[in-house]
C-alpha cells in the first residue's frame, strides 16, 4: 500500500493517506511448483507437511519426532486466494501445545528445510509428504479394526498391525472388492440401490503422492458416473465408517471379502468366457471338453464370444 497523501496535520496527530487496505500476514497460502504443483506454505514461504500415521486426525509425531517435525500452529488464521479456511481447524496436542489442521491432516514443518521453497521432506519414510490441496489419493499407516470391533493384521487374521493403505483427501479409507475384475464394477446395482453400503468414489482427478505411480490409477463408468480404480480395482467406501480413519469395512461380511486398497495388492484380472466355465461348479464336462478341443486359449481372447454353455446335469 503506497501513501498519497502525506502529513496531513489534525489538532491530535496527523494523517497519511494510503491506496489500499492494509490486511495482516496471510499464515498459509498456495505455493505452485513445477514438481509437485500447488503445495502449501506459510507466509514465509516455508513448506507445509502430512504425516501418515495421524490416520485419525491426532497427531502422532511426539518427543523426539518433533525435533524434525515441528509443529505448524496459527492462532488466528488467515488463508490465501485458492483455499478455503472452512478446511482449517485446530487440534489440542495433549503436550499443552495446539496445531493447525488442513482437511483434518495436522500440518507440520521440516528442519531439514532451511530456506523458503525447500521441500527437502517429501517422502521421507514413505510417511512424510508435502501438504497439497488436491489430492485425491492419500495414504496412512493405521491398524485395521473391524465393524466387529477385531483387530485385524495385513493378512486379515485377527492381531496387531500397523499397515499402509489408501484414504481420499480427507483420510476416508477406500476399499477394493475381491469379485470385482479389472475395470469392471460387479457390485453396484444399476439404480445404484446399495451405493449407501458401499459408495463408489466418485472421481475423476488422479493426484497422488510422490510414493505412489500415478499411472496405475484410471477411472471407468458405472451407469453413467465416474469411479477411479487402482491397478484395474475399483475403489469404494464403507457406508458405516463415519469418522476419518475408520476401517470397518475390513469384517464385513467376513474378513478379507472388502480389502482396504494399498499400493501392495495384485492387479484385477479380467474376466474370459473360460475364466466363467473354469470356476463354475456346474459346467465340468464343458471344461473338460473346451480344454481336450484345445480351445481354452481361443476364447481367452478378445473376442466378442456367445457361447451356449451346457451344464453337466445337461450333458447327463
Amino acid at each position: 500500500a503506497m501513501v498519497t497523501v502525506a502529513d496531513v496535520m489534525a489538532d491530535n496527530g496527523v494523517v497519511h493517506v494510503i491506496d489500499a487496505v492494509l490486511l495482516p500476514p496471510t499464515d498459509v497460502i498456495l505455493s505452485h511448483t513445477e514438481k509437485y504443483g500447488n503445495i502449501l506454505v506459510d507466509h514465509n514461504g516455508n513448506t507445509l507437511y502430512f504425516f501418515t500415521k495421524d490416520a485419525d486426525g491426532n497427531s502422532l509425531c511426539q518427543d523426539g519426532c518433533l525435533d524434525n517435525w515441528p509443529v505448524f500452529y496459527a492462532p488466528q488464521l488467515s488463508v490465501g486466494n485458492g483455499l478455503n479456511a472452512s478446511d482449517f481447524n485446530m487440534i489440542d496436542r495433549g503436550d499443552g501445545n495446539m496445531q493447525t489442521t488442513y482437511k483434518g491432516w495436522p500440518l507440520y514443518y521440516f528442519a531439514g528445510d532451511h530456506s523458503a521453497g525447500d521441500i527437502n521432506g517429501e517422502g521421507l519414510g514413505n510417511k512424510w509428504f508435502v501438504a497439497k490441496p488436491d489430492y485425491t489419493i492419500m495414504v496412512v499407516d493405521h491398524q485395521l479394526t473391524g465393524l466387529d470391533h477385531v483387530e485385524y493384521k495385513g493378512d486379515y487374521t485377527p492381531g496387531q498391525e500397523i499397515i499402509q493403505y489408501f484414504t481420499d483427501d480427507k483420510g476416508n479409507t477406500l476399499y477394493i472388492w475381491i469379485k470385482d475384475n479389472k475395470n469392471q464394477n460387479n457390485f453396484t446395482a444399476d439404480d445404484f440401490s446399495n451405493n449407501g453400503i458401499w459408495p463408489i468414489y466418485e472421481e475423476t482427478e488422479i493426484i497422488v503422492p510422490s510414493s505412489l505411480n500415478q499411472e496405475l490409477f484410471g477411472v471407468i463408468e458405472v451407469y453413467g458416473k465416474k469411479q477411479l480404480t487402482y491397478k484395474g480395482w475399483p475403489l469404494y467406501f464403507f457406508g458405516k465408517d463415519e469418522n476419518r480413519g475408520e476401517n470397518k469395512g475390513v469384517s464385513v461380511p467376513a474378513p478379507g471379502i472388502w480389502p482396504v486398497a494399498q499400493a501392495g495388492i495384485n492387479p484385477a484380472i479380467d474376466k474370459t468366457v473360460v475364466d466363467i466355465i473354469v470356476n463354475s461348479e456346474d459346467h465340468n464336462t464343458l471344461e473338460a471338453a473346451v480344454v481336450a478341443a484345445e480351445l481354452a486359449d481361443d476364447l481367452a481372447g478378445e473376442g466378442p464370444f456367445t457361447v451356449f454353455a451346457p451344464t453337466d446335469d445337461a450333458f447327463a
